[in-house]
């Protein structure tokens, strides 16, 4: 069985489909590798043994009565700690919520659910999804399983560990300013941001509403198209959701051409702060796009250099509404309430415990911002620096059909590096937040190895509004080009856990 745990999804789906295996198998078989490598990696906060069986057990009689299965049915997945799950801890990776058990499931679980995939547990993340490195988890960091005295890239770090150490071959993770592709780009992973609003955010628990968007992480670009396909569509129950038919992503990532394409590179995506190894592996990958018979543009986006400053003040802002809600008398940890406080002690108490560092940090900075005297100053500069965002991606797309850029700056760092620098740690996110701030979409798929450390880089395609098939068209023909000249997948040379 172990064998089983290497399999691609699409190819487990097949077998399972076949009858070659059982849907049971699968599951046992991953739940077996958990118990042998999380202890190191750390990817899970919560394992669901007995669901996962039970939903394997129900493919598996499915199947046994000839009905229908879907393209994933019996596929084992990892979810992010930040979806609602019935009867399932969902923690969003905080002491303030530390053993709440939702009544619910969010849209997303329940179309993971309908589609027959099998939910073996929740991962770690940063704190409300705070953070680029899974540091700033109340349950402690994740490791990377390339390296595990690395940071496996945040907020999302236990869906991408959880693949890369081959405990899951599917992950949910949610991206607010990177926190799929920067953790897909540190563990050799693919990682896929959709257009806001293409899944849904229902049951998903907020940080930045404006900004926060859930998608699918997996070891190929085929992968990640058909869990996209899964979780995306119009949700009655979103005000934010896209009422429009999903890109088809699936035929896209079957098809896999570059060729008569336009791709632009963008000049402000490199320079200090990058590492001299992330650059030399992306500039090989505008090189292979060439070959592989696209056009490449050189291309300026001069708002960009402002793209980090504009959404360290709109997340916290927005962070700082949404997790008002968090005051010890609704749900959630309560502490002090012994009948002498006030309500307002009582809240005062309870988030003083319940909330880490960072997401106090957040919220003060928030706060100020949007205070009498600072809103437009700082919140208000902020959204038309946003706005100019938009409108260099929307020239640039005028010129080219899709953008390429390094997802990180850097590789992995180690564990507690940045802890004590946060503008270090945002630093993380130089690339990604500009596709947050615009609302496109854009996926992050491994392009080598950096020569000063043989850690995974991450290659960045940045896709309009609505384009997403774009992305997976892209990321097929340079998935196998890189795939044929290293002759097998890149995570085969990661060291054995």
């Amino acid at each position: 069985m172990a064998d089983l745990i290497r399999l691609t999804a699409a190819e487990l789906a097949a077998r399972v489909a076949s009858g070659d295996v059982s849907a049971v198998e699968v599951t046992e078989a991953h739940l077996a590798r958990i118990d042998a490598v999380d202890e190191k990696v750390h990817a899970f906060l919560h394992v669901d043994r007995e669901g996962a069986l039970a939903q394997a057990r129900a493919v598996d009689d499915k199947r046994a009565k000839g009905e229908p299965l879907g393209p994933l049915a019996g596929v084992p997945l990892a979810l992010k700690d930040i979806f609602t799950t019935e009867g399932v801890p969902t923690t969003v990776g905080s002491k303030i919520l530390e053993g709440w058990i939702p009544p619910y499931d969010a849209t997303v679980t329940k179309r993971l659910k309908a589609a027959g995939i099998v939910i073996l547990g929740k991962t770690n993340m940063d704190e409300f999804a705070m953070g680029s490195s899974t540091e700033n988890s109340a349950f402690g960091p994740t490791g990377n399983p390339w390296d595990l005295t690395r940071i496996p890239g945040g907020s999302g770090g236990g869906s991408a560990a959880s693949l890369a150490s081959f405990e899951a071959p599917l992950a949910i993770g949610t991206d607010t300013g990177g926190s799929i592709r920067q953790p897909a780009a540190v563990t050799g992973t693919v990682g896929v941001k959709p257009t806001y609003g293409g899944v849904s955010r229902y049951g998903m628990v907020a940080f930045s509403s404006s900004l926060d968007q859930g998608g699918p992480c997996a070891r190929t670009v085929l992968d990640a198209a058909l869990l996209h396909a899964v979780i995306a569509g119009h949700d009655p129950l979103d005000s934010t959701s896209i009422d429009a038919p999903v890109p088809p992503v699936v035929e896209a990532a079957r098809a896999g051409t570059a060729e008569g394409l336009r791709v632009g590179v963008v000049k402000e995506f490199r320079g200090e702060g990058f590492q001299a190894g992330v650059m030399r592996r992306f500039d090989e990958s505008v090189a292979l796009l060439r070959e592989l018979g696209a056009e490449i543009v050189e291309l300026s986006c001069p708002s960009f250099e402002a793209a980090l400053a504009a959404y360290y003040l709109i997340a916290p802002s927005e962070c700082s509404s949404n997790l008002a809600r968090f005051d010890a008398i609704r749900y959630g940890l309560r502490v002090g309430d012994d009948g002498a406080r006030s309500a307002e002690e009582v809240t005062s108490l309870t988030r003083e415990a319940g909330f880490g560092p960072e997401v106090k940090r957040r919220i003060i900075l928030g706060t100020y911002a949007l205070s009498s005297g600072y809103y437009e100053a700082y919140y208000g500069s902020a959204q038309k620096a946003r706005t100019l965002v938009v409108r260099d991606f929307a020239r640039a797309f005028e010129q080219v059909d899709v953008v390429l850029a390094p997802t990180t700056p850097t590789t992995a760092f180690p564990i507690g590096e940045r802890a004590d620098d946060p503008m270090a740690m945002y630093r993380a996110d130089l690339c990604t937040i500009p596709v947050n701030l615009a609302g496109i979409a854009a996926m992050s798929l491994p392009c080598g190895l950096a020569p000063e450390d043989g850690l995974p880089v991450g290659l960045q395609i940045i896709a309009p509004a609505m384009a997403d098939d774009r992305l997976y068209r892209v990321g097929a023909a340079v998935e196998a080009a890189f795939r044929a000249r290293w002759g097998h997948p890149i995570l085969e040379e990661a060291p054995a856990l």
